[in-house]
């Protein structure tokens, strides 16, 4: 989309409106005593977890859904072609995680203390990432008869190699030129957006053992990614010769697949964990308590 000679890309947008509604919402959980920091820790939370999003993301998408050897050597600044899509939400993170960790250490809090803070807040940016995916017309799904489809013009290369081995479709390619798909970035929307985020909050509100609320995001992402990806074209990075990217010669297990397994598993541990694990109280804090007054750095 351009205004006058202004280009703008949706994705840089979704990310600043997800980066403010987690500062506006994060600011106020941290006021309402969920985060024992000061407002300039908490900013400091947020900055360094902003990086570690955008770096995780860019460096993770590049090393799992492009062969290294493909691009370090012939064209390493494709790293930071942000602009041309390619971020991975595992990837971010691990980012957010690396900082978080960082973070952590230097307010001597409890890691999982911090990571329980933050998964309630995560769920914002993805269902405005995944509304930036539907508005650019990427990453959407299969072929589908059902009412809500959506044509995508981008998808054009891929109808015309569907149909030439699925002939039954060949009267809706010639009457519209597309196919209808499923819009599975509306699935991720509402399933990792408005689910997750509408589940954790509420469930964060009270007192939680520490581990549950971060056990509970893992374990709802890992189950609602691998589901959509069922209804969702896979990378075609992995294809050949026209062919769907899907992995170990199979018809269905996609990278999405994969690497959301382990994020199910960790959400069980965690939950395990969660067991006996203290649950730490709350302390309301004021506008005009001291530590937020003043410059601790």
């Amino acid at each position: 989309m351009h205004l006058g000679p202004v280009e703008v890309h949706w994705y840089g947008v979704m990310y600043l409106l997800g980066f403010a509604a987690v500062w506006i919402l994060g600011e106020r959980r941290r006021r309402a005593g969920y985060l024992p920091v000061s407002a300039n820790a908490f900013s400091d939370l947020l900055f360094f977890g902003m990086m570690g999003v955008i770096v995780g993301g860019r460096v993770w998408y590049m090393l799992s859904y492009y062969r290294p050897i493909d691009w370090i050597w012939t064209d390493p600044l494709a790293l930071f072609r942000i602009w041309d899509g390619g971020m991975s939400f595992h990837g971010g993170l691990l980012g957010v995680l690396v900082a978080g960790f960082w973070w952590s250490r230097k307010q001597k809090l409890h890691f999982m203390d911090t990571v329980d803070f933050v998964a309630p807040l995560v769920p914002i940016g993805l269902g405005l990432g995944r509304l930036g995916n539907f508005i650019n017309g990427e990453l959407w799904g299969k072929p589908t008869h059902v009412p809500w489809a959506v044509m995508f013009p981008g998808a054009h290369n891929e109808d015309l190699h569907f149909v030439a081995t699925h002939p039954a479709w060949d009267a809706i390619w010639h009457r519209y030129g597309m196919l209808p798909r499923h819009p599975s970035e509306l699935y991720e929307l509402f399933l990792e957006g408005v689910v997750m985020f509408t589940v954790l909050y509420l469930y964060s509100r009270k007192p939680r053992p520490r581990y549950r609320i971060s056990g509970l995001f893992a374990l709802m992402y890992g189950c609602f990614r691998i589901a959509v990806e069922f209804v969702r074209m896979p990378d075609p990075q992995f294809g050949h010769n026209g062919q769907p990217g899907y992995l170990f010669g199979t018809h269905w297990v996609t990278m999405g697949q994969v690497q959301s397994v382990p994020l199910v598993l960790a959400g069980l541990w965690l939950l395990w964990l969660s067991r006996r694990a203290p649950t730490l109280p709350r302390v309301p804090r004021r506008e005009t308590d001291t530590e937020d007054a003043v410059n601790l750095d």
